[in-house]
């Protein structure tokens, strides 16, 4: 049976390269599949992962009807056996309501690869509602560390190297930018919670986790 399924992790994680893989190994079977996307960092209609792949993919607007521009697309001829989505925490409620639709109606699997929850731990529409509607939600087993070396499990968005926790939700940027940019970085929940970034814990030259020592 066709299944919805939701493929999560934080920033680093490899979603983009397991998206690509999936592609990668249903082709060489000849099967054919769509690729959608939205605001990937390589720019519109791409889907790009960071080990430096690049492929085209049709780029989700606010005003798609994901379901509907399948239906049209295979009556005009196309074929597709399956769907990617890439970025998916991007995509709408309703957007994501049509993806089952297309499990349901058209008989397709439909892999959706995004992350959870925002900069300031919040879950994303898009990927809340995924959570309500996968047939199976699967965490990604590429294990993308904080710079403390524990396991990474939050996204952080830092302005200057600063972690930064009010803004708009949605604010294209990368962990590779430099440190004066907008930028992200992962992070375990302890130091998520203290907005210690990378460059904010080297910064000073006691660390806040070290105890004081007074010497008598």
């Amino acid at each position: 049976m066709p299944e919805l399924v939701f493929f999560s992790g934080t920033m680093d994680c490899g979603k983009s390269t397991l998206a690509l893989q999936i592609t990668h190994n249903r082709s060489a079977r000849g099967l054919v599949g769509v690729i959608f996307t939205r605001q990937d960092r390589a720019g519109e209609g791409k889907l790009s992962s960071r080990l430096g792949l690049v492929t085209d993919a049709v780029e989700v607007t606010d005003a798609m009807d994901v379901y509907t521009y399948l239906v049209g697309e295979l009556s005009a001829g196309g074929k597709a056996d399956y769907v990617i989505v890439d970025e998916a925490q991007f995509l709408a409620p309703e957007q994501i309501d049509q993806l089952a639709r297309v499990v349901d109606d058209l008989h397709m699997d439909v892999f959706a690869f995004g992350i959870t929850t925002d900069f300031r731990t919040k879950l994303f529409p898009g990927s809340q509602r995924l959570i309500e509607l996968a047939d199976r939600i699967e965490q990604l087993q590429v294990e993308a560390l904080c710079w403390c070396g524990a396991r990474a499990t939050h996204n952080a968005r830092t302005v200057g190297g600063q972690m930064v926790v009010e803004g708009e939700q949605v604010v294209v940027g990368d962990v590779n930018r430099p440190a004066e940019e907008i930028g992200y970085e992962v992070l375990c929940r302890r130091h998520h919670r203290r907005l210690m970034t990378s460059a904010s814990a080297h910064a000073g030259s006691l660390s806040p986790d070290v105890l004081p020592v007074n010497n008598a």
